[in-house]
């Protein structure tokens, strides 16, 4: 998928993480047209449509939240479909009760920008949503990532719709991979990975630096305390939301950051994810 994007041809920054289809989905959390805490896990056992948008005070935007409330009226009790921008939840729950939205979830991504964040589609400059439209199935596996290169231009609604019907007939997508992309919950005496295991797993992971046998270091460096500043953001709601404590030091343009699991003693799978996914992140 290309993860460069456009706003009437003037190039746009996107920042997040990474995501690979046929991986997991990210956990995230948006507030609901009530401003209760909406969660992917809130949809377990659905095939999830994530139509994301920058605003709904936009004709393309608008047209876009009709078009999936209208579409998703036929797609059966199995299917979830979620609209998410940056919009107030007042100003949504307004638009939705004028426009009739019935079928489709309407929430919003303003407080944290954990959506935008954890999938890769907050606008750096604007602060906002890209356009796109996610399918994830019942094990929580995204099938299907559209990210409309143009922000000013409506997703496909005929290619998304085939890829939905595509993960409707095979709902279950089973996968596998040597480390999960999310952090298990710590608990005290979980016992720290061997040396052996840590030796083989930092050899994957370039410009981190083993301490003592028991943290991971590295430092990245900005081009200004702006530019660091905001990484640092993004790595606090990406840490809240995995359980994980990373220590960040901060200095001007460069940000040090040791992993390392407390209630272990030591590290533990939970770091090297938490690396993984630091290393993954664009800004």
């Amino acid at each position: 998928m290309s993860e460069k994007i456009t706003f009437k041809g003037n190039p746009l920054t996107l920042a997040g993480r990474k995501l690979k289809i046929n991986s997991p989905a990210p956990e995230f959390r948006a507030a609901g047209l009530d401003l209760q805490e909406v969660k992917l896990a809130d949809f377990s056992n659905k095939i999830k449509v994530i139509s994301s948008f920058p605003s709904l005070d936009t004709p393309v935007c608008d047209l876009q939240v009709k078009e999936f409330n209208k579409r998703a009226a036929g797609l059966g009790q199995d299917v979830v479909v979620i609209g998410i921008s940056k919009d107030l939840p007042f100003a949504q729950k307004r638009f939705c009760s004028l426009n009739e939205i019935k079928n489709e979830i309407v929430v919003s991504d303003y407080k944290t920008g954990s959506f935008g964040i954890n999938y890769g589609l907050l606008i750096q400059e604007l602060n906002l949503l890209a356009r796109s439209v996610l399918i994830i199935d019942k094990n929580n596996i995204l099938r299907y990532f559209q990210l409309v290169p143009e922000l000013t231009s409506p997703p496909d609604y005929a290619l998304a719709i085939q890829a939905l019907q595509e993960v409707i007939k095979n709902p279950l997508n089973p996968f596998s991979q040597e480390l999960p992309n999310h952090c298990q919950p710590c608990q005290t005496g979980t016992l720290a990975l061997p040396k052996e295991k840590i030796d083989k797993l930092i050899a994957k992971y370039h410009g981190w630096e083993l301490v003592e046998d028991k943290k991971l270091v590295k430092e990245f460096k900005f081009k200004d305390f702006i530019g660091a500043k905001y990484f640092l953001d993004l790595l606090a709601i990406i840490a809240e939301e995995q359980g994980h404590h990373p220590n960040f030091t901060l200095i001007y343009n460069k940000l040090k950051i040791t992993l390392t699991t407390h209630a272990s003693g030591g590290l533990t799978e939970n770091d090297f994810v938490m690396a993984k996914i630091i290393d993954e992140l664009s800004i």
